[in-house]
């Protein structure tokens, strides 16, 4: 009875949407009807970091993981499950499409790490694309989670007032770009036209602004 119970829940628990619904933020982030999910166990490369080759050659590693991930989803039906809420009001999910496990697949294709810090879910997905030397693992490349931390240490110290993310204003709306964003060193703030400065994206979000979808 209580494994019949923990069914039923699981399954209340699980979003269905259709492909005209669904937008890739980046390569670990999707919007689907106006709620955005962060995928569970994973942390794909900032859409403009870039990785190291052999011979010292760099490519696109966060472009390429947001194409990624928008070739599994783009005309497919989804079904995400929810496993709370992060920070920035983001559903924590894993994504399916069929039987495929997107944040998996991501992950063993080489186009994310699998974020240990928080889960292990996916240890063995990136030791297969560890071993095989996939995507990111062609060569030493900087985790996600420390590319953020350095761009912002550094933005940190030259912005004005201290807070380092940028509220801009655009046709696309109210944007905000963290030290990270490819967007980031050409974006000027205007504070007579609203623009504004931010100390988190959770402070941006809060204001109304929204990341970019770079998966448009």
């Amino acid at each position: 009875m209580r494994i019949l119970f923990q069914l039923l829940i699981l399954i209340l628990s699980m979003t269905y949407v259709s492909a005209s619904t669904i937008y890739v933020i980046d390569g670990d982030t999707l919007e689907i009807d106006n709620v955005k999910y962060r995928l569970h166990g994973v942390d794909a490369p900032e859409h403009g970091q870039k990785c190291l080759k052999k011979k010292g050659k760099y490519w696109r590693c966060g472009t390429a993981a947001t194409k990624a991930l928008k070739l599994m989803v783009e005309g497919k039906t989804l079904s995400c499950d929810n496993r709370g809420i992060d920070n920035y009001a983001r559903i924590i999910s894993v994504c399916k499409v069929g039987n495929l496990d997107i944040n998996r697949a991501l992950v063993e294709q080489g186009h994310a790490w699998a974020f240990v810090r928080y889960a292990k879910d996916y240890e063995d997905a990136e030791n297969i694309a560890r071993t095989n030397k996939l995507g990111i693992w062609q060569f030493k490349t900087e985790p996600a989670w420390e590319f953020r931390a350095k761009r912002w240490e550094v933005a940190l110290q030259v912005s004005p007032t201290g807070c380092p993310i940028k509220g801009n204003i655009s046709k696309g709306g109210r944007i905000y770009h963290a030290p990270w964003s490819p967007w980031y060193t050409r974006t000027k703030i205007s504070e007579n036209k609203g623009e504004r400065w931010f100390c988190s994206e959770k402070e941006a979000l809060d204001a109304g602004w929204r990341a970019p979808y770079w998966g448009r």
